[in-house]
């Protein structure tokens, strides 16, 4: 009679650790979740809010994209093993800035290499990283060429390894 007690309250026992361990690695997962996919939509993963604009899109015309040559370039990782591969299109308002993108080549060359040169990779996985090198990339290659004559940059084609 006295084993029949000892064995329920084992058993018992058993299935309260049995549930306590499934909590603990449900909360664990919950919270892995939250780290590295970065929590509910519209919180970084600090918890801060994201600033989302929109901006209007106006409708322009004779607006032309010029290529710019395929770029492989070595990230700033620490390992020196990663690297990312782009194709770029530049929109341009004018055909004359796709002359004057051919005459300066060597320099846009230059700064896109010291542009992504400069970044690791953690730095470019997130899409709004990928967003912000856009934007960058605009500035530098309007400096380069005096102005602001590149309205938007698109990638044809990027890997990042």
């Amino acid at each position: 009679m006295a084993d029949d007690d000892t064995s329920q309250k084992g058993g018992k026992l058993k299935w309260i650790l049995i549930l306590v361990f499934v909590l603990l690695l449900g909360g664990a997962a919950a919270g892995a979740w939250y780290f590295f996919l970065g929590g509910p939509s519209g919180q970084d993963a600090a918890g801060g809010n994201i600033e989302t604009k929109v901006v209007p899109q106006t409708e322009e015309k004779n607006l032309t994209t010029a290529t710019l040559p395929t770029f492989l370039v070595n990230l700033a990782d620490p390992l020196g093993r990663r690297y990312i591969k782009a194709t770029i299109q530049v929109e341009i308002a004018n055909p004359k800035v796709a002359e004057e993108i051919t005459r300066q080549m060597p320099k846009i060359q230059d700064a896109v290499i010291m542009l992504l040169s400069s970044k690791t990779y953690a730095d470019l996985m997130p899409t709004e990283s990928k967003i912000a090198l856009k934007t960058e990339l605009a500035t530098r290659l309007n400096q380069v060429l005096g102005g602001p004559k590149i309205s938007r940059i698109f990638f044809t084609e990027l890997v990042i390894q």
